[in-house]
């Protein structure tokens, strides 16, 4: 990633499910949140130290829930991996989401290790003969989260 005085704009990005985005097409998503990592602290003092403070030490480290969002279209396999889970069929995946600049040139990725579906939401329906689009929802679980500049 080349430094730049502009953030770079949250609107163009990729998702990649391991092997459920392939064709590309189960990777459409319109907002991916929840790129979070959290590291614990233990207190630790002795007690002869002259300084009347704990020091912190980190220990373990958890990645927050992840949600990706999209129209729904008919694609079955977000729902199906999410059913496999349920069932004891356990099919954790790598899942890489990548950030792209105004040209389309990848500049930065997260990567989801052995990331695994927890919860899927579909679509708030309602006939008030609106514009919205039917959205569902994907929540994933992850054991670690790796950030690279491209």
């Amino acid at each position: 990633m080349a430094f730049r005085n502009n953030p770079y704009s949250a609107f163009k990005f990729t998702v990649k499910l391991g092997d459920l985005s392939e064709d590309g097409f189960a990777g459409g998503f319109s907002d991916v949140s929840g790129l979070a990592n959290d590291v614990k602290y233990a207190e630790y003092r002795n007690g002869n130290e002259s300084d009347n403070h704990p020091r912190k030490i980190p220990n373990t480290n958890t990645v927050d829930d992840v949600t990706l969002k999209r129209g729904v279209i008919g694609d079955l396999r977000l729902f199906t991996w999410l059913k496999d889970t349920r069932e004891g069929r356990f099919q954790p995946r790598t899942i890489v989401i990548t950030l792209h600049d105004e040209q389309g040139t990848q500049v930065c990725s997260w990567t989801l290790l052995a990331a695994q579906p927890k919860k899927w939401v579909g679509p708030t329906l309602a006939g008030k003969g609106g514009t919205d689009v039917a959205m569902e929802e994907l929540h994933l679980v992850a054991e670690q989260i790796e950030f690279q500049s491209l």
